[in-house]
């Protein structure tokens, strides 16, 4: 059975379009499990009594959890389904606002750059994203490089 791809190709993607992701809720399974799928067990994520005491005056999700969910939520959205060559990288990781247990959290993208790369094959499609809570504050920001197949290349 042949794959059936649904993402945009490289010529699809236009310089500054803008997309929303859905929204998707934090929860202390999401913490909790995160924590032992890393190691982190920082007491901010995992020890309540201590985390009272901080800024965020309860255990906090670790900042690569909500820029990982970012990831899923950005790939539910199709646009990159089956168009992917490779990820070349994320940069400027900047987490600028706590996200705890209950927030619900969605990206905005926007497309910064396209390289053709002069590859028939491929080109490169760079864009920011703002992670963003349930009062449209700022959780993370970062920017992200992806390889995109091209239309007609045996894809």
């Amino acid at each position: 059975m042949k794959y059936e791809m649904r993402g945009k190709y490289f010529e699809d993607w236009t310089l500054g379009e803008e997309f929303e992701t859905g929204r998707r809720t934090v929860t202390e399974a999401d913490i909790v499990i995160f924590a032992g799928l890393s190691g982190d067990y920082n007491p901010l994520h995992t020890n309540e009594e201590f985390a009272k005491k901080t800024v965020f005056g309860t255990r906090v999700a670790h900042g690569f959890l909500v820029h990982s969910i970012s990831i899923g939520l950005i790939n539910q959205t199709t646009y990159f389904d089956g168009t992917v060559v490779a990820q070349k990288g994320h940069k400027n990781v900047v987490f600028t606002k706590g996200v705890v247990n209950g927030d619900t959290i969605y990206a905005k993208v926007k497309i910064v750059e396209k390289n053709d790369m002069g590859k028939s094959d491929r080109g490169e499609i760079v864009f920011d994203v703002d992670v963003i809570n349930q009062r449209g504050e700022v959780c993370s920001k970062s920017t992200r490089t992806l390889l995109m197949k091209k239309r007609g290349q045996g894809n």
